[in-house]
């Protein structure tokens, strides 16, 4: 379980194709701290370490994990979002974040405003994945605020800490992100189909 307050981006050192997996080998300042099995979250992807040494650290995303996230575009010297799981007795600061994307959604809009930015990002609704105004929704494994939600768009107001200390700033039209759509709303969206027959 995630919150989606990134730590810090890493950086993507070597990316190895093993069948139809990949390994991704990441450096990162808090590598001397990871243990082999502990599950960190990869621009908003769950994956655990498999691999160490005392600069970097290996992931394999699996098929699966690759149709339905950007990871497969990753290649070396690109940077990554990166957060640890959410310890049992620590604040919950972001909103609950599972680390399963739902799907990719891109990036058709980068506007500055006065010192922040407002991101527009569209993607083809699928299944229960809907924002709402002022709902929360993981990019890239971010935790945000939707402003301005339409029914394949929305957007949301990147402050400077955040543009500064994640991927984001690295964002341009056309950016594929992922994206975990809020768990509350898929639920409450799975039951109101569910009883009006539509499922």
């Amino acid at each position: 379980m995630f919150s989606g307050i990134v730590e810090e981006p890493g950086k993507v050192v070597k990316v190895d194709k093993e069948g139809e997996n990949v390994d991704l080998t990441i450096s990162c300042s808090f590598v001397n701290e990871l243990a082999i099995d502990q599950s960190i979250s990869h621009n908003g992807v769950c994956l655990t370490v498999v691999d160490k040494t005392d600069n970097d650290y290996t992931v394999t995303a699996v098929k699966e994990t690759l149709l339905k996230s950007s990871l497969g575009n990753l290649k070396p010297g690109d940077l990554v979002n990166l957060e640890r799981s959410v310890k049992a007795d620590g604040r919950m600061d972001g909103h609950m974040v599972q680390g399963h994307v739902d799907q990719t959604a891109t990036v058709t809009n980068v506007e500055e405003a006065d010192g922040s930015w407002y991101f527009t990002f569209k993607y083809e609704p699928k299944g229960d994945n809907i924002t709402v105004e002022k709902g929360s929704v993981s990019i890239d494994g971010v935790s945000m605020t939707v402003v301005n939600s339409r029914k394949k768009t929305f957007q949301v107001a990147v402050i400077p800490y955040t543009y500064e200390h994640t991927v984001f700033k690295t964002y341009q039209e056309g950016t594929i992100v992922n994206i975990e759509f809020d768990i509350i709303g898929k639920y409450i969206t799975k039951v109101v189909k569910q009883v009006l027959g539509k499922e």
